[in-house]
């Protein structure tokens, strides 16, 4: 009997190594090689961290994952391979991000009761189990922790349920002390030196945010000056700060109004921009980006879920559009990225059965560089950036959504 016990837990351990493997990133999947490196590096003290994290007993279900806002039965089907280093605001972080799928009432917890909670939770434990890895890599200045829970609520009598999506940026020599706290009195003074964001927006566990934290860049650890390395070389400067005023963006516009102006002649064929919309410079998770609103037009054919829309959308239609509109903007543009809002159609069989879906690509210029550079996948882009269908955020896996996958 004894015997038999001890081959069920084998075989129980067995079963939950694929599992646990596949919540961290593989390196040969990271395309910068500095980034690649650490992955590889680290490999074994990630995988160990994702054992932590994963054997945590959470008071609700939570899964690491790398799409957020998406249920519970979608989560399962959804990629979990979480954990890794990336690039953030010119800094190296060890990023990991999943859903946790409680859902708070916005009648008895507001928005930072319901941060507070889910960083007690779900966050705490997460930085336990990863502190070793930044406290070995001087490379890595900061965890990168995002979440997404839910919010129950009553619109006009009627009860919903929304994702909230909450961001931690913790330095890393604040990592081992918030790791060592054992209560909130230990924590608050700790945390003035992290970085807050709730649905993009800065916010704070304990207090009200101070000025200096409306910029996650100058909570981070500046680098030593030093003789550049190859890797210290490749890493990017943040992005400077800029005035986002309606005022400051309409100046910036004009001093480029020119090169729109030509670009919207010689691309419109192509990219069938709205005449009523013209390219605009808009504030955007404190960054200024460049909305271009066009129209694209899919077959019936093409139908499906929001995503599949979506997703061919991209494939189909703004794909084609990134590299010949970054020609035009060579010397250096005055704005933090491009936003593709593309109005997607779908004929049907009568006017009534006509589809229309409103779908707003927002895409970093340093991202978009590398795209026009062939170094990343069009996939590789819209993770670094943000999907928008009909004004939510979603995560959109362009395979999965084509072939009809749940997201």
């Amino acid at each position: 009997m004894r015997n038999g016990k001890v081959v069920l837990a084998v075989a129980t351990l067995i079963a939950a190594v694929p599992q646990i493997r596949s919540q961290v990133l593989s390196p040969a999947e990271i395309v910068d090689p500095a980034l690649r490196a650490l992955q590889q590096k680290y490999l074994q003290e990630l995988k160990a961290a994702a054992v932590d994290i994963t054997a945590h007993q959470y008071p609700y279900k939570f899964y690491l994952s790398r799409t957020l806002d998406v249920t519970e039965k979608q989560e399962l089907q959804t990629d979990q391979r979480s954990i890794r280093f990336a690039q953030f605001q010119g800094h190296t972080v060890l990023q990991v991000t999943g859903n946790y799928f409680a859902a708070y009432s916005d009648q008895s917890m507001d928005r930072r009761q319901r941060f507070q909670r889910t960083y007690t939770d779900v966050m705490l434990p997460i930085l336990r189990a990863t502190v070793p890895v930044l406290q070995n890599e001087p490379e890595v200045t900061a965890l990168a922790i995002e979440v997404s829970h839910h919010v129950r609520k009553q619109v006009m009598g009627i009860g919903m349920e929304r994702p909230e999506n909450v961001v931690l940026i913790v330095p890393r020599e604040v990592a081992a002390q918030l790791a060592a706290s054992k209560g909130a009195e230990d924590e608050i003074a700790v945390l003035s030196q992290c970085s807050e964001y709730v649905d993009g927006e800065p916010s704070a566990l304990w207090g009200e945010p101070a000025p200096e934290q409306l910029e996650v860049a100058a909570q981070l650890p500046a680098k030593q000056p030093s003789a550049p390395s190859p890797v210290a070389a490749a890493v990017k400067s943040p992005l400077p700060s800029r005035d986002l005023s309606a005022e400051a963006l309409q100046q910036a516009q004009a001093s480029f109004q020119t090169l729109l102006d030509r670009m919207v002649r010689e691309l419109d064929a192509q990219a069938h921009f709205i005449s009523y919309a013209p390219p605009t410079l808009i504030a955007f998770r404190n960054a200024s980006y460049l909305q271009l609103s066009v129209t694209t037009t899919l077959a019936p054919s093409d139908s499906g879920s929001q995503y599949r829309i979506a997703a061919l959308a991209f494939d189909r239609h703004v794909s084609h559009l990134l590299r010949p509109t970054l020609a035009f903007f060579n010397e250096g543009p005055q704005f933090d990225g491009i936003v593709f809002s593309s109005t997607v159609h779908l004929p049907g069989q009568s006017e009534d059965s006509a589809l229309t879906e409103s779908v707003e690509f927002f895409f970093p210029m340093s991202e978009l560089r590398r795209y026009q550079q062939y170094d990343i996948t069009g996939q590789q882009l819209i993770n670094a950036g943000f999907v928008l269908i009909n004004g939510e955020r979603v995560g959109l896996e362009l395979q999965n959504a084509e072939s009809g996958q749940r997201q």
